[in-house]
C-alpha cells in the first residue's frame, strides 16, 4: 500500500486519459526486489518510480488499444485537460492558414503554450506560419508509442518554460524483440470516414545478453472522406432556418447584383421577381425554385428576398480523406556494462485531402447575355447613372461544373537522434544530438481555376452562369484547372543537449541528488509561395497580402538544474530552475519548487509553484502584414447615425494584421495543491488544484473589443470621407493577461475478483473554475468559461470514465467521454435585416464506447468494438468562427456510430 501511494506521487496519482496508474500491480502486493531506476517526465534524476514528486498522468499502450484509437490526435482528444486543440474536423475550410495542423492545447490556454516531446526531446514545429506554434501530432508515430506521460504541472524548468500549460511526452518502445503484426479496420454506420491500418513491428537483440537491440515500427493508415450528404444530423440541425446569414450568396444559377439605378429602372419597367417588384439589389430570375437542393429560396438568407441562397453545408466535407505513414527505428549498442550508444530515426508523412464547396466566382457580363434582362435597355441614362461600366451587371455564381475545391496538404517529418548514456561512479549522464525537420506542401488540385481565362470564358459566353455550359465551356473549365503546389514551408530544429546527475549527500529521508543539464538549439523556418499563387491568377486562392517568401532563424541556449531533497521519511522537496536565452528576444530565469508530504501510508499531500516565460515565435516577430476580415460586427459610431440598424452599419470589416519585431516574452506564474488518498486497497483517489496566470500576453486586441471601445482604440480604425470603415489595424503586442484555474480529479477502482470475473473502473476529469482573458492592461477580464467567446470555449467539466471486465482470455471495456454544455456565441448578425442570431445554449456532449477482446492464443489477440454506441450527433451551435456551421468542430465527432476490429499477431 505504501508503494502504491508513493507511486501516485510520481505518476500523477492515478490514471491518465483512459486510465489506470502507471503500474498495473495490485496495491496489496508486497514490495518486490530492488527496482531499476528510471527517468520520469518532470524530473531529470533517475530513481525508482515510486519516488518522484510531480503529478504526471500516464496513458499506456494497453489503454490506447482498448478504445480503438490509432492516432496521437485521437489519444489526446480523450484527455480532459486538452481543450480547444486543432483537429482535422476543425481545419475543414476554404482558408489556408495552418490547415492540416493537429495540435494539443493543455488547459485551453493555447497550442503555443503546450510542449510536445518525443522520448523526452523536442521535434520541429509545424512549419506553416500562423498564430499557433507547436508540433503537428500527425508526425507522432502513434503505433510505436509505449506510453504517454502528461505533466500537468506547467512551465517545466527541465524541458522548456514555454510549457506553460504542461508537457506531453510520447514515449516509444525502447527494447523490442520478435515480430508483431496488427491489422485494424473501422466502418461507420452511415458510411464515409472508414479507416484501415496496418502495422509491422520487428526487433532483434537482447541488450543484457547480446549487447545490442535494433527494432523498427512501420505504420500505414488510410481514412476515407465524409461528406455532409452522408450525415442525417446535418439536416436535423436546420442550418438554413437557424443560421441563414452564415450561408452564401454565390449560387447556381448565378445571383445578379444590380446597381441602385439598374434596380430602380427595372422597377419602373414593371420587372418582377416571383411576381413582386424588386426590393433588393441582388436578384435571381429562378426564384423561387433556385435549383435545389443546395440552392435555396431563403428570404432571410444572404441572397435575400429577391435572390437565392447557397447552403454550402449541403455541399462540403465534414471529415477529410487522409493517408498517414510513420516509421520509427531505434538501435542500442552496449559498449560496456556502464555505457550505451543509441540512435533513433523517425519518419512520417501525412497527406490530408480537403474538399470545400464548389468554386465561387464574382464576374461581370453584358446584361444582354442575361436572358431575363436582354429585352430591357440598361444602357439608358436612367439605368446607367451609377455604372462603372455601362451595361454590365455583376454575377455572384457557383461553378458546380468545375467541381469542389480540393487541396492536398502534406506534412512530412524527419527526426534523427544519436546519443550516449550511462552511469559511472554514481553519475548518471546522457548526451544527445537531435536533427528534426518538418515540411509542409499545400497543393491546389481541383476546382481552382485560372482567373483570367475563367473571366474571358464567362464574357465570351462559353461558360453559362445560369445553366449547363456548352461542351466547349466544359472543355475550357477542364483546361484551366489548377494543379500547383501553391505553398511550401520548411522548419528545421538542430540541437545538442546533455544532463548529468549524482547523489550529493544523505538526509533523514534518504539520498539527496543533483542534476544539471543544458541545451543549444537552432530553429529555422522558410516559407515559399509559388509563382502562380503570387501572380494573383487563381480563382478563390488569390495572392495574399503579406504572402511573400520569408526565411527566419534564431539560436536558443538553456541551462537547468534540479535538486531532490528527501528531508524526512514523510517530506520530500524538488527544487529546479532553468535559464533560457533566445536570440534577439533575450532571456529569463524560471524557478520551480515541488513538495510532498505523506503523513500515513494511505495519504499524501503535494504542492508546487513556479514561474515561466514563452518567447514570441518567429511568426509573431517577423511575419509580413496579413489582410483578413472580422466576423460580422456592428460599428457603434456609424450605427448611431442610422438608428442602430445593423442592416446598414454591420459588416465583415477588413483587417490588417501586423507582427512586431519588438515583442517581449510572455511571463507566467503557476501553482498547484493536491492530495492522494487510498481508503482501501482497491480504491485510489487524487484531487489537484491548479492555477495559472500569464502576463505580457502576446495578442492582438480583439476586433469586437476595438469596435466596442472606440474612445480607447479609435486610432486603430481607418475611415473614408463618409465615416465608413475602410479597415482596422491589429498589432501583435504584449497586452493584458490570462488566468486559468481548476481541479483535476482521478478515481481508480483497482478491481474486485468475483465468480463472474474481475471488475474495475476509473475516472479522470477536469473541473475548470476560471478561464479569462484581459485584452489590454487596465481592461476588464473577459471569461470564456462555459461561454463561446471570439474563437472558442472552455467547458467547465470534462471527463473520461472507463469500466473494465476480464475473465480468462476475455475482456471488455465500456468508456464514456463527456463535455458539459455552455452558452453559445450568440452574436452573429444578419446584415440583410439587421437581426441578431437567436440566443442558444449548447447541450452537453456525451459519447459511449464499448470494446471487447479475446486472447485466442499466446500469439493472437482479437479485438472489436463500437465507438459512439448511442450514435450521438454533435449538439447544435450558432458559432460563426469556423467555416463549418451548425456545430463546434473542435471537440465533436461527426463520424457517428462506428464499428472496428483488429487482429494482433505477436511472435517473440
Amino acid at each position: 500500500m505504501t508503494r502504491a501511494v508513493r507511486l501516485a506521487i510520481g505518476l500523477g496519482a492515478v490514471a491518465g486519459i483512459l486510465g489506470q496508474p502507471a503500474s498495473a500491480q495490485d496495491t496489496a502486493a508486497p514490495l518486490p526486489p530492488p527496482l531499476a531506476r528510471v527517468e520520469i517526465t518532470g524530473s531529470a534524476i533517475k530513481r525508482i518510480e515510486s519516488e518522484t514528486a510531480l503529478p504526471v498522468q500516464v496513458i499506456t499502450r494497453e489503454e490506447i488499444d482498448k478504445v480503438g484509437v490509432t492516432t496521437a490526435s485521437e489519444i489526446l482528444a480523450r484527455l480532459s485537460a486538452n481543450v480547444g486543440s486543432l483537429t482535422d474536423g476543425a481545419s475543414i475550410s476554404d482558408g489556408k492558414d495552418q490547415r492540416g495542423f493537429n495540435s494539443a492545447n493543455l488547459r485551453g490556454i493555447g497550442t503555443s503554450s503546450t510542449l510536445v516531446l518525443l522520448n523526452g526531446r523536442r521535434m520541429a514545429n509545424f512549419a506553416s506560419p500562423g498564430d499557433d506554434t507547436g508540433v503537428d501530432l500527425n508526425n507522432i508515430p502513434a503505433a510505436a508509442i509505449q506510453r504517454v506521460e502528461v505533466l500537468l504541472d506547467g512551465a517545466s524548468a527541465l524541458y522548456g518554460t514555454d510549457a506553460i500549460g504542461g508537457v506531453i511526452n510520447f514515449i516509444t518502445r525502447k527494447d523490442f524483440q520478435g515480430v508483431e503484426l496488427n491489422a485494424y479496420g473501422l466502418k461507420t454506420k452511415e458510411g464515409g470516414a472508414g479507416k484501415r491500418t496496418a502495422t509491422l513491428t520487428a526487433g532483434i537483440g537482447d541488450v543484457a545478453k547480446d549487447g545490442f537491440n535494433v527494432f523498427a515500427v512501420a505504420d500505414f493508415q488510410r481514412t476515407d472522406a465524409l461528406s455532409t450528404s452522408q450525415r442525417d444530423f446535418i439536416n436535423d440541425l436546420h442550418i438554413a432556418e437557424r443560421l441563414p446569414h452564415l450561408l452564401s450568396g454565390y449560387t447556381s444559377p448565378a445571383n445578379i447584383r444590380l446597381t441602385g439605378a439598374q434596380r430602380d429602372y427595372l422597377n419602373d419597367q414593371g420587372f418582377t421577381i416571383n411576381g413582386k417588384p424588386l426590393t433588393n439589389r441582388t436578384i435571381n430570375p429562378s426564384v423561387p425554385t433556385c435549383n435545389g437542393p443546395a440552392n435555396l429560396y431563403l428570404p432571410t438568407g444572404t441572397g435575400g428576398v429577391d435572390a437565392c441562397t447557397y447552403n454550402y453545408m449541403g455541399d462540403t466535407e465534414l471529415y477529410p480523406k487522409s493517408e498517414k505513414a510513420n516509421f520509427l527505428s531505434r538501435g542500442v549498442l552496449q559498449i560496456n556494462p556502464e555505457n550505451q550508444l543509441y540512435a533513433e530515426v523517425a519518419l512520417s508523412r501525412s497527406k490530408t485531402y480537403y474538399a470545400a464547396s464548389s468554386a465561387r466566382v464574382t464576374g461581370y457580363i453584358d446584361y444582354r447575355k442575361v436572358p431575363a434582362l436582354a429585352k430591357y435597355d440598361l444602357l439608358s441614362d436612367e439605368a446607367s447613372a451609377d455604372d462603372d461600366v455601362p451595361g454590365e451587371v455583376q454575377l455572384n455564381m457557383r461553378l458546380f461544373e468545375a467541381g469542389r475545391r480540393t487541396s492536398e496538404l502534406t506534412s512530412e517529418s524527419q527526426r534523427y537522434v544519436v546519443g550516449w548514456t550511462g552511469s559511472r561512479n554514481g553519475w548518471d549522464y546522457d548526451v544527445g544530438l537531435n536533427h528534426s525537420v518538418n515540411v509542409i506542401k499545400d497543393r491546389d488540385t481541383h476546382g481552382y481555376l485560372l482567373y483570367d481565362k475563367l473571366m474571358q470564358g464567362i464574357s465570351d459566353g462559353l461558360i453559362n452562369p445560369f445553366g449547363p455550359s456548352s461542351p466547349e465551356g466544359i472543355a475550357l473549365l477542364n483546361s484551366i484547372q489548377v494543379n500547383d503546389e501553391v505553398r511550401h514551408a520548411r522548419g528545421t530544429m538542430d540541437s545538442v543537449d546533455f544532463k548529468v546527475s549524482h547523489a550529493v549527500g544523505t538526509l533523514a529521508g534518504g539520498d539527496a541528488a543533483l542534476a544539471v543539464g543544458g541545451e543549444l538549439r537552432r530553429e529555422k523556418t522558410t516559407f515559399n509561395p509559388s509563382a502562380l499563387l503570387m501572380s494573383d491568377n487563381i480563382n478563390n486562392d488569390f495572392a495574399p497580402e503579406g504572402g511573400d517568401a520569408t526565411a527566419y532563424a534564431r539560436n536558443i541556449q538553456a541551462v537547468y538544474g534540479e535538486l531532490l531533497l528527501p528531508l524526512t521519511k514523510q517530506w520530500e522537496a524538488q527544487v529546479s530552475a532553468r535559464y533560457d536565452h533566445y536570440q534577439v528576444v533575450g532571456g529569463a530565469a524560471s524557478p520551480k519548487v515541488g513538495v510532498s508530504y505523506m503523513p500515513t501510508n494511505t495519504m499524501l499531500f503535494r504542492a508546487s509553484a513556479g514561474r515561466g516565460f514563452r518567447a514570441p515565435s518567429m511568426t509573431e516577430l517577423y511575419r509580413p502584414m496579413q489582410v483578413g476580415s472580422t466576423a460580422t460586427l456592428p460599428d457603434p459610431v456609424y450605427c448611431a447615425t442610422v438608428d442602430n440598424n445593423y442592416a446598414d452599419c454591420a459588416d465583415a470589416w477588413e483587417v490588417h494584421r501586423y507582427s512586431n519585431a519588438n515583442l517581449k516574452p510572455e511571463k507566467s506564474r503557476q501553482f498547484s495543491l493536491g492530495m492522494v488518498l487510498q481508503p482501501s486497497k482497491q480504491v485510489m483517489l487524487s484531487l489537484d488544484y491548479w492555477n495559472i496566470k500569464r502576463t505580457d500576453l502576446i495578442a492582438e486586441i480583439g476586433d469586437d473589443v476595438i469596435l466596442a471601445n472606440q474612445n480607447k482604440y479609435g486610432n486603430l480604425i481607418h475611415r473614408d470621407e463618409d465615416g465608413y470603415i475602410e479597415y482596422i489595424d491589429q498589432f501583435k503586442e504584449n497586452r493584458g493577461a490570462q488566468k486559468a484555474a481548476g481541479l483535476d480529479l482521478t478515481i481508480d477502482f483497482k478491481g474486485v475478483q468475483t465468480w463472474a470475473g474481475r471488475f474495475g473502473g476509473r475516472l479522470s476529469g477536469t473541473y475548470v473554475t476560471k478561464s479569462e482573458l484581459q485584452y489590454a492592461k487596465g481592461d476588464a477580464f473577459v471569461s470564456n468559461l462555459g461561454r463561446f467567446v471570439t474563437d472558442g470555449v472552455v467547458q467547465r467539466w470534462r471527463h473520461t470514465i472507463t469500466f473494465d471486465w476480464d475473465k480468462g482470455p476475455w475482456a471488455a471495456t465500456l468508456s464514456n467521454t463527456f463535455s458539459s454544455g455552455y452558452e453559445d456565441q450568440n452574436s452573429a448578425i444578419n446584415i440583410d435585416d439587421g437581426t441578431v442570431v437567436a440566443a442558444n445554449r449548447v447541450k452537453s456532449y456525451s459519447l459511449w464506447d464499448l470494446t471487447g477482446s479475446w486472447q485466442a492464443s499466446k500469439a493472437i489477440k482479437v479485438r472489436a468494438g463500437v465507438q459512439n454506441l448511442a450514435d450521438t450527433a454533435p449538439p447544435y451551435s450558432n458559432q460563426a468562427y469556423y467555416f463549418i456551421s451548425g456545430y463546434d468542430p473542435t471537440y465533436t465527432d461527426v463520424r457517428g456510430r462506428r464499428f472496428f476490429a483488429s487482429v494482433n499477431y505477436a511472435f517473440k
